[in-house]
């Protein structure tokens, strides 16, 4: 009988394969910690052999490294999408929502981050002074100032600043516990951003 033209591969890209033994990896390391769980226990929640896991990553600690990626890029395209959103030329909007996607960004996966950035930190704290958030923020800051929204001498230097302030607030244990309070949080931060550049909330 001949081959069916449509009938699906029978195995899976190797991207997507990556992509379920991370989302396996990141719930094990959630309930039981990275240390407490196996390479098997990873493997068998992804639903492949052991030898597949060793075909994307090298160890737990590099499957970590992917989840710190994944989880940075995943703050990005909330943000990128918040910031195109707002109209072209409404550069306060465009910062207010800059500051709003990327909170949301960490309170709504606070667990991970703590997991893969604060109880097992990397080797180095480069990502809080260069990182792909901090770029996106300095070339909105940028821009913004080459429209003669507002007036900033160092675009890179103001974005450090604030990703920092706000990466502090957004990272105290316990904060924004109720649906009242994260909206107060991200109501301040806006604020905060806003003002920094000369900016009032609600201002035009």
């Amino acid at each position: 009988m001949p081959a069916d033209p449509v009938s699906k591969p029978r195995t899976k890209p190797a991207e997507e394969r990556r992509d379920e033994l991370m989302t396996a990896a990141e719930r094990l390391f959630l309930a039981k910690g990275v240390e407490q769980t196996t390479i098997e226990e990873i493997t068998s929640g992804a639903g492949v052999a052991k030898g597949t896991f060793y075909l994307r990553f090298s160890s737990k600690a590099d499957v970590l490294e992917a989840l710190r990626g994944r989880f940075v890029q995943g703050v990005l395209d909330g943000i990128v999408a918040a910031v195109e959103g707002q109209r072209q030329e409404d550069w306060r909007g465009k910062l207010a929502a800059w500051s709003a996607a990327c909170a949301t960004g960490y309170l709504d996966a606070a667990g991970l981050h703590h997991l893969a950035f604060v109880a097992a930190p990397p080797a180095t704290r480069e990502g809080l002074s260069s990182n792909i958030l901090i770029a996106h923020l300095s070339e909105l800051i940028a821009a913004g100032a080459a429209d003669d929204a507002w007036a900033v001498d160092d675009p890179g230097f103001t974005a450090v600043f604030l990703f920092n302030a706000l990466h502090g607030v957004v990272n105290q244990p316990g904060i924004a516990e109720t649906p009242s309070a994260r909206a107060e949080l991200l109501h301040k931060i806006e604020a905060h951003f806003l003002r920094s550049l000369g900016l009032v909330l609600g201002g035009s």
